[in-house]
């Protein structure tokens, strides 16, 4: 959405929780393995502690509460002219809990990454590491996609995959998926600030070529 002015790729992240993902993009920002410019975080939830993360950084935040809202086409419209005004060049899901209007999907088409916890398309939506486990799956793990409309529908880009231990509970799962989803999710957010990963007619482009299947990184 930017003139392309910028050096960076500039960034607005939207959370609605504690923000362990936001704060893992937040490190490899600082340790120069993530090349973006973090020009806001935005929350829907005024007590989420990833806004103390973002401000703690010095990152500008902006708080538009749900709760506060008659309304959800009232809401979507305030985060998008918010998020308009900032003009980014990228948009980070990181834990944000709204599912996204058709208009702002649209808007945005080609420049919003959300990370899910599951091997999509298995397990779209919530509860995903208790799903695994009851269905007694072999593998669980976390994915990278464009965001389109439809939930967690987008072209995935990347994938970690672990296996589940027979001891494995919920926490434990999610523990597991959660330290591959900081991985991956700043490898593709690279990939998209180098112009390297490209979103165009529902196709996925990585170093010019064609993306037929994700990426995928394995647990050791």
């Amino acid at each position: 959405m930017a003139d392309g002015t910028q050096s960076k790729c500039r960034a607005v992240c939207l959370i609605s929780g504690s923000g362990t993902n936001l704060q893992a993009i937040i490190e490899n920002i600082n340790n120069k393995s993530l090349n973006i410019d973090l020009i806001s975080v935005i929350s829907d939830n005024p007590m989420a502690k990833g806004i103390q993360r973002a401000e703690k950084e010095g990152i500008d935040t902006k708080i538009i509460d749900y709760s506060t809202f008659e309304d959800r086409k009232e809401f979507d419209k305030s985060l998008e002219i918010e998020v308009l005004a900032l003009n980014p060049d990228l948009i980070i899901l990181a834990g944000y809990m709204k599912i996204l209007d058709t208009n702002f999907c649209n808007i945005f088409a080609g420049i919003i990454l959300n990370i899910h916890p599951s091997l999509l398309p298995k397990y779209k939506g919530l509860n995903t590491h208790q799903k695994v486990i009851d269905n007694n799956e072999k593998y669980h793990g976390a994915s990278v996609h464009f965001v389109v409309p439809e939930l967690d529908d987008g072209p995935v880009i990347i994938q970690f995959q672990c296996e589940v231990d027979k001891n494995d509970d919920h926490h434990s799962l999610q523990k597991k998926v959660l330290q591959g989803e900081y991985i991956i999710y700043s490898k593709a957010l690279q990939w998209f600030s180098e112009n390297r990963l490209i979103f165009d007619s529902g196709n996925i482009f990585l170093d010019g070529e064609a993306l037929l299947k994700p990426r995928l990184i394995r647990k050791d």
